[in-house]
């Protein structure tokens, strides 16, 4: 059994994140600061050697990784595996909409007024459900539809030819990092905020398991 260390980055600050909107499959540049985010978290991983890394095809993800990569000082891989089975959430019609409204239009007809309510009392699988419910046109990602593709991307990463105890980077989004906490965190961890910009997690990648190790450090 090859087990995997996945070393998880949530990209760098960008403009919608400042401007609290959605981003999803949509994106918008690194600010300063986020260019810093990214910097600051290559900082962190400088001295682990990665044998490969992957990262969402949205620019956000892809300008974080080769930051990071340039910066590491352990003959890492130069370049990442860029997929879109790793983007964020698609957000439909919502996207590009203050959060703030886009949650409260998805959660209001069940009682929830906010994306906080929401996987307080539910789950993050079921903002997910909603939010595809109150999309007119229904191209949200419903929670199925979600982990359907996401799963195409960790599956990826496990049938990539790897030794054991390889390290690999995985520059990620802020709905993705949640998802995957709700799911395999086993509860430990605060999922009704996103975790910060540049912030980096550890997952244990076994053939048929994903663990946390560490969280939004």
């Amino acid at each position: 059994m090859t087990k995997l260390n996945i070393y998880l980055v949530r990209h760098g600050q960008t403009y919608y994140n400042i401007y609290n909107k959605l981003q999803g499959w949509s994106n918008s540049p690194l600010t300063a600061k986020g260019k810093q985010d990214a910097k600051l978290a290559g900082e962190k991983v400088k001295d682990i050697h990665f044998d490969t890394a992957f990262c969402s095809d949205l620019p956000r993800a892809i300008e974080t990784c080769h930051t990071i990569l340039q910066l590491n000082e352990k003959d890492s891989v130069k370049e990442p595996h860029i997929s879109p089975f790793f983007r964020e959430q698609f957000y439909g019609v919502f996207e590009g909409t203050e959060m703030g409204q886009a949650w409260y239009l998805a959660g209001a007809p069940h009682g929830c007024k906010t994306f906080k309510d929401i996987v307080t009392k539910y789950s993050i699988g079921q903002a997910k459900d909603w939010m595809k419910e109150a999309d007119p046109f229904h191209d949200a990602e419903n929670n199925e539809e979600y982990w359907h593709r996401m799963d195409q991307g960790i599956d990826l990463i496990r049938q990539t030819d790897l030794p054991d105890e390889a390290n690999v980077l995985w520059v990620s989004h802020g709905n993705t990092v949640l998802s995957l906490m709700e799911r395999f965190g086993e509860g430990k961890y605060d999922i009704t905020v996103r975790p910060k910009n540049g912030s980096l997690s550890k997952l244990i990648m076994t053939d048929s398991d994903l663990k946390v190790e560490f969280y939004d450090k």
